[in-house]
């Protein structure tokens, strides 16, 4: 085991997406999870049923008990609800960690998780502390105040959201039309481009929190930021394919696809 990751997200009841799903790559990485749970949900995978926050006292009180004690190689936040929990946890922050920030707005189902008020905090608050933002394409629109629609907005809205602070964006074009998956991975230095066929499945929910998640590990574990979102990226789609089918909406993936429980 190598690698500590502080995950600050909200969880998900279906064990899907949130920090269950987080919990579940960074084991998978062969990192080690420590949580600051930001919210609760009622959650499967049809839908979210219910949100409770978490108070914003306790948020800071669960990351600062793990970091004085356990210490963190990697930092991944996902959902924050609103403007007093981005300013919860960005206070406990260290600026000499790595931060992976995946700007959970709306669930898969339609669920708003981002107050609509709290855009602009998480801009000008949390932005300035990331090594890499992972926003999909409704994310990015609602950060860059583009629409986009083909891969050539993706290049312009990933310029747009480096001029916000950020030393790099992972943009994922899974919502974009087509047999054929494009990410791009812009930096000041240039972006570099991951091109694959669509994974015919509604079995996706959770892959962006899983992505990111994966991308923490690898950081944790010393890895250039580029490697890391190969290697994330390649776990993702693994465990894409190989989802057991469970549920009625959008299932969740195979976290254990990188496990061999018959090697024990």
């Amino acid at each position: 085991m190598k690698g500590r990751v502080l995950i600050c997200a909200g969880s998900d009841s279906g064990g899907g997406a949130g920090i269950q799903a987080d919990i579940k790559a960074v084991t998978a990485m062969g990192g080690f999870a420590m949580t600051a749970i930001t919210a609760l949900t009622a959650q499967n995978t049809v839908g979210v049923h219910g949100v409770v926050g978490v108070e914003p006292w306790f948020i800071r009180r669960q990351m600062r008990v793990v970091l004085d004690d356990l210490g963190a190689d990697a930092i991944k936040t996902g959902m924050l609800a609103d403007s007093a929990t981005i300013e919860a946890v960005c206070a406990e922050l260290p600026r000499d960690v790595p931060l992976v920030a995946d700007p959970v707005m709306v669930a898969k189902g339609g669920h708003r998780l981002l107050d609509p008020s709290a855009t602009e905090t998480l801009k000008r608050v949390l932005l300035p502390f990331c090594t890499v933002l992972t926003p999909n394409l409704p994310e990015a629109e609602v950060l860059s105040g583009m629409t986009i629609r083909t891969e050539d907005d993706m290049h312009r809205a990933a310029e747009v959201m480096l001029t916000l602070g950020v030393p790099a964006v992972l943009l994922k074009g899974g919502h974009l039309d087509g047999e054929r998956l494009v990410d791009l991975l812009a930096t000041p230095d240039g972006t570099t481009r991951w091109e694959d066929a669509r994974v015919a499945t509604r079995h996706t929910h959770g892959t962006g929190c899983t992505l990111a998640s994966s991308i923490a590990a690898g950081l944790a574990q010393g890895m250039a930021l580029e490697a890391a979102v190969a290697r994330a990226r390649r776990y993702v789609r693994a465990a894409m394919l190989s989802a057991p089918g469970y549920g009625a909406g959008h299932g969740p993936l195979d976290h254990t696809v990188t496990l061999d429980p018959a090697r024990l």
